[in-house]
């Protein structure tokens, strides 16, 4: 491509918060009906360059070019001014409007005086169902799915006519079929001329829509060129600076052994119906199904998070589970999918995080901080999380970094079942990695685990046993070799329904 199609151009960007510098004299340059992939580990810094370049953090240093000009992006309205929009890896949206207001804030239609609701309700309609969603304008979003609010998001950036559409992790919380519906959409913009920054920690992905690819490590650039020049393997590499081909751990040795967790005829009024499953000591249970399968309802459900229904044992004793405190006080921890909203306090700092479950442990009258401190000790060195210091906000940590977090603060409590929820969505594959072998550790010491996820990778690479969901109905179990992606695609479409056994 030639330089005349040469849209933006960031040159030397540094940024330093305090002591503390994230970027490194970084280049990035973004043409025209191209896709240019941003790509690095959780804390690379991709989303602080996104975020200079989309007006919303100023560089420490350096400068950006729009069509040759130098600009100063002062704030988001500067940024999208000059035809930059950004879609956020964290969600930006008034959770109490409709989706028709969050669709057009602050560049609502508006006809004579007043507000033109009818035209900007046909307008977020088109726009939807050219995402083949089935949302409706005139929902609330706090109604929405997590899946839902991205599309919203995505229609959102649609709707502002970008001339650079920046897209920070966008498919981390779709299924396969919603990225593809994103990825028509992609190369409609690419046609129209649209210059696209992509991030995504799904390599397979970027290679497969990605014309360029630049790899931060630790805040710089350690290579950049046409995606079609590296394999998946050397992204990753490149990316976390060791080989990281061999994902997944082996699975640790499972015999048939005591039953840990036994659900039977539970529902989950409107969402699951009749389901059943049994789990062992020692176990990785997997749940697969398409979002909206029911799955995290029926987590959700079982450890009292929801109004349910139905018989469940732990450790061959019938229970009644009415909240999470009784869930926790049976051995019963659950990691929810949603660690910004519902599992990290994250305008705190770690240490309240860290101990928040198990907090009477460390009351005596007062709070013991000595305690809470040797707590955080043990949970940063036995699970790898990485801040600059002691004192920074969770919301300041990356993705994986709040990942490890949340499970260190669940296996502070101890407990004998542990159910997670989306263990890696929207982590980096070095830090995956890393938590596939917490995982598997904890199994090989006789815990219990069901691992929910939409990475059909991760159910095979990982899980002992596969439990198939479709429409709020268990559709099927997997063990041993039948563990593989057609059967799961299958049973989680309807192909098959054999009952779980």
């Amino acid at each position: 491509m030639d330089a005349d199609s040469l849209v933006l151009s960031a040159q030397s960007i540094s940024k330093s918060f305090g002591p503390v510098q994230v970027l490194f004299d970084v280049d990035l340059n973004l043409r025209s009906g191209s896709v240019h992939a941003l790509i690095g580990e959780n804390g690379a810094g991709k989303s602080t360059l996104m975020k200079i370049l989309g007006g919303y953090q100023p560089a420490s240093s350096g400068s950006i070019l729009i069509d040759g000009m130098q600009v100063r992006l002062a704030d988001s309205a500067t940024a999208e001014a000059n035809g930059i929009v950004l879609i956020h890896q964290e969600f930006n949206l008034a959770e109490q409007l409709t989706v028709e207001a969050n669709i057009f804030l602050g560049r609502e239609l508006h006809n004579g005086p007043f507000l033109d609701w009818r035209g900007m309700r046909a307008r977020a309609r088109t726009l939807l169902r050219e995402l083949e969603t089935d949302i409706e304008p005139q929902q609330r979003v706090r109604e929405l799915s997590v899946p839902q609010k991205q599309m919203v998001e995505i229609a959102k950036a649609l709707v502002r006519d970008a001339r650079i559409l920046m897209m920070d992790e966008p498919t981390a919380a779709l299924t396969s079929k919603e990225s593809q519906v994103l990825f028509k959409q992609i190369e409609k913009l690419k046609a129209q001329g649209v210059a696209i920054l992509y991030t995504s920690h799904k390599l397979e992905e970027v290679k497969a829509i990605a014309d360029n690819v630049t790899i931060l490590r630790d805040g710089a650039k350690v290579i950049e060129g046409p995606a079609s020049e590296f394999t998946v393997d050397q992204m990753a590499t490149q990316m976390v600076g060791r080989d990281v081909s061999d994902l997944f751990p082996q699975k640790s040795a499972h015999e048939d052994s005591a039953e840990a967790l036994s659900v039977t005829g539970f529902n989950v009024p409107g969402y699951v119906e009749g389901a059943e499953f049994h789990l062992r000591r020692g176990e990785i249970l997997g749940f697969a199904g398409l979002v909206g399968a029911g799955r995290t309802e029926l987590m959700e459900g079982i450890v009292g998070l929801r109004h349910a229904s139905g018989h469940i044992e732990v450790g061959g004793k019938a229970v009644d589970i009415r909240s999470l405190k009784d869930a926790s006080h049976l051995g019963l921890a659950y990691l929810t999918e949603d660690r910004k909203g519902h599992g990290l306090l994250v305008d705190k700092q770690m240490r309240p995080n860290v101990t928040l479950l198990g907090l009477d442990r460390f009351v005596n009258l007062f709070i013991d901080e000595r305690a809470e401190d040797r707590a955080l000790d043990k949970s940063i060195e036995e699970f790898d999380i990485r801040a600059p210091n002691r004192q920074v906000k969770v919301s300041n940590l990356s993705g994986g970094n709040q990942q490890k977090l949340l499970l260190a603060k669940t296996m502070l409590v101890e407990p004998d079942i542990v159910i997670v929820d989306e263990p890696t969505r929207g982590i980096d594959i070095g830090t995956k990695q890393q938590i596939y072998e917490f995982i598997n550790a904890l199994a090989q010491a006789g815990k219990s685990i069901i691992v929910v996820s939409s990475e059909m990778a991760e159910v095979i690479g990982l899980c002992h046993r596969v439990v198939v969901m479709r429409a709020g109905r268990l559709t099927g179990e997997l063990t041993g070799r039948d563990i593989t992606e057609e059967n799961i695609v299958r049973l989680a479409v309807g192909i098959e329904g054999d009952k779980v056994a």
